[in-house]
């Protein structure tokens, strides 16, 4: 018998918001990466485009080692930037699980202090079933 599994969902993720309209923008994603849904983002201070929060900060990329935002939607920005749906506010309440972090944040310590950032902008992330 074949076993099928299907994507990660914005159900998986998103366990609650207050108000789409509030908690949600559209952004512009930095070319260069293909950005699952859960992505957490850090936002580079120069151009105003998101990328996922590396650990430390980045050389041309300074500002984005700060999780700001989490994306709504797998978005393919390889080849140029791209548009994509963040939750860039709280409150909300993200699945633990499900939130995607950049290599470079390979590390629990690290994965909590990213999860703090994301806290501190009312994106709380929990422990669900």
């Amino acid at each position: 018998m074949p076993v099928l599994t299907q994507s990660p969902t914005l159900g998986d993720l998103l366990k609650y918001e207050l108000n789409g309209n509030y908690t949600r923008e559209t952004v512009t994603l930095k070319a260069g990466a293909s950005y699952p849904l859960g992505a957490v983002l850090g936002r580079i201070t120069a151009s105003g485009k998101y990328r996922l929060a590396p650990a430390a900060e980045v050389v041309g990329d300074e500002g984005a080692e700060t999780a700001v935002a989490v994306l709504l939607e797998p978005v393919d920005a390889t080849a140029a930037d791209a548009t994509g749906v963040v939750l860039a506010r709280g409150p909300a309440i993200v699945a633990e699980a499900a939130l995607m972090f950049d290599a470079s944040v390979d590390q629990p310590v690290k994965k909590a202090a990213k999860k703090a950032e994301l806290a501190a902008a009312g994106i709380v992330p929990r422990l669900t079933v």
